[in-house]
């Protein structure tokens, strides 16, 4: 039916009004993502860079910020002004860390929008992925219906996986239940696949990174300095980092100092003088609004910003960071 109501005319369609609205914004040529038809026609490899960009770029300014409250509390404790038990600290940490904790969840809302899936059914997953119960299980092997299941020490997301799951359930559920029925069967298989798939795949792919970083230190230094240094930012994308961290922790443990993440440090510097560098020449106002607070996060060690909303994109200032 159509309902005139405060000057506004409505029209009542029923259960399957985002069905209807996707169409009609397909027919009226009302879209306002232009980006379609230039993905279809995309390579790979750039098809890769613009969903890395796509999923982090909406983040960045909330990414800078926290990062930089990060630092202020550091700069506060190493002054003397605060100490770890004091509340202003522990408020301060709370702004700082809200982001790095949750971190699953505000992707699963940019990769569902980026992949058209649900946002809502998007957070879930990212929420289901730092549920307190399931980080203490972080690195441990658990079962699910008898399976088994490899915990890996970092989160993951699995949005791509979702969205197509997504497509196929809207198709087949009814209408009339298909608002709370389409996110029940979504979560239910899709949370549960990435625990058992991504994280085994996850977990075995950083042991390898750490047990291979370990034999070329052992044979050369000077080589894993230039594997470890040259590929960092690429092993942080993946999560593939977090191979090299108990290595790290053993080495602080038995001698005192680690020589495998200290050549991780240069890195930063690199991608943080990329970012001034390009500060320095572009003209382009919005690039340069988002490399003053990626130039002060790096400066803190954090490049995610650098890497995902300015190198990265452009490729060469990645390569050469």
């Amino acid at each position: 039916t159509v309902v005139k109501s405060g000057g506004q005319y409505q029209v009542v369609i029923g259960n399957h009004v985002p069905d209807v609205y996707a169409d009609v914004v397909k027919v009226a040529g009302l879209a306002t993502d232009a980006s379609g038809d230039e993905e279809e026609n995309m390579k790979p490899f750039d098809k890769f860079i613009d969903i890395i960009s796509g999923v982090f770029q909406p983040i960045l300014g909330v990414l800078c910020a926290t990062v930089m409250i990060k630092g202020l509390n550091v700069i506060l404790i190493a002054l003397g002004l605060l100490t770890a038990t004091d509340s202003t600290y522990t408020i301060l940490n709370a702004i700082g860390d809200c982001l790095f904790n949750f971190f699953p969840i505000f992707l699963g809302f940019t990769a569902a929008k980026k992949f058209k899936l649900n946002q809502f059914t998007g957070m879930a997953i990212g929420a289901a992925m730092v549920y307190p119960a399931i980080t203490s299980l972080a690195g441990t092997t658990v079962s699910f219906l008898g399976i088994p299941v490899v915990m890996p020490a970092s989160s993951y997301q699995s949005t791509v996986i979702a969205s197509k799951v997504e497509k196929v359930f809207k198709k087949v559920i009814p209408d009339v239940v298909k608002t709370f029925l389409v996110p029940f069967f979504t979560l239910l298989i899709v949370v549960p696949v990435t625990f058992m798939a991504i994280g085994p795949v996850a977990t075995w792919a950083s042991n390898l990174l750490g047990d291979i970083s370990l034999a070329v230190y052992n044979f050369s230094p000077v080589i894993v300095g230039l594997f470890i240094g040259g590929f960092w930012q690429v092993f942080v994308m993946f999560g593939l980092h977090w191979g090299l961290v108990p290595l790290a922790m053993n080495n602080l443990a038995v001698l005192g100092y680690d020589p495998l993440l200290a050549t991780s440090v240069a890195v930063c510097f690199a991608q943080t003088g990329v970012v001034m560098a390009i500060l320095a020449k572009t003209k382009n106002q919005k690039l340069k609004s988002l490399c003053i607070p990626a130039t002060i996060s790096g400066l803190f060690g954090v490049t995610e910003p650098a890497i995902y909303g300015i190198t990265l994109p452009r490729k060469k200032p990645f390569t050469l960071s």
